[in-house]
């Protein structure tokens, strides 16, 4: 029974990503997602936080330190799943998928940059919610571009969204904390 379980959720998430893979020839979604991809990437992701720290002061210096926590911390286990429960790519195991030029090669489980996109934003949103409106669509499309690019199962993406969007909730907690106390 379990492993007809696990059999029917991996043929499940086999279709939602070829449900989004086939689309990969198609001009705007492949600019979009080839780009929007590189937001969750580590130059980003530490350049924003860094930007954060050390160029602005006061509620968004606390969210860039949040967010900067967050984003150390959420890839020691990121690093540390992937060698535990090293997971082909999907272009490496589902033959017909399409994938960029020069594909990563190290496992797939769970997503960095979900994870990293995720640990950034989270702390931003809860310290400036009015930001929802372009910071959850910009870290959905991150997240679906992993798909879409044929570098992860949705399940890696989800995996990395719940990874980073806990880790920068306690990232937030902490600094806050720290912030209200005038310690920041």
């Amino acid at each position: 029974m379990k492993t007809k379980l696990i059999a029917n959720m991996y043929s499940f998430e086999c279709r939602l990503l070829r449900s989004l893979n086939r689309h990969f020839d198609r001009k705007a979604l492949n600019f979009y997602f080839r780009n929007v991809t590189h937001v969750g990437g580590a130059a980003s992701t530490i350049a924003v936080c860094l930007i954060l720290i050390f160029f602005t002061s006061g509620p968004v210096r606390a969210a860039g330190i949040a967010s900067g926590l967050a984003l150390a911390l959420s890839h020691i286990p990121v690093a540390i799943v992937k060698k535990l429960y090293p997971r082909k790519r999907p272009y490496i195991t589902l033959h017909e998928t399409k994938v960029p030029a020069n594909p990563l090669e190290d496992h797939s489980f769970p997503s960095g940059h979900t994870t990293a996109i995720f640990s950034v934003v989270i702390p931003l949103l809860l310290f400036f919610p009015g930001l929802a409106v372009l910071l959850i669509p910009l870290g959905i499309s991150v997240g679906l571009s992993r798909i879409y690019l044929g570098l992860h199962y949705p399940s890696d993406v989800l995996a990395g969204f719940l990874l980073g969007t806990s880790t920068s909730m306690l990232c937030f907690l902490i600094v806050s904390q720290f912030a209200s106390n005038q310690l920041l």
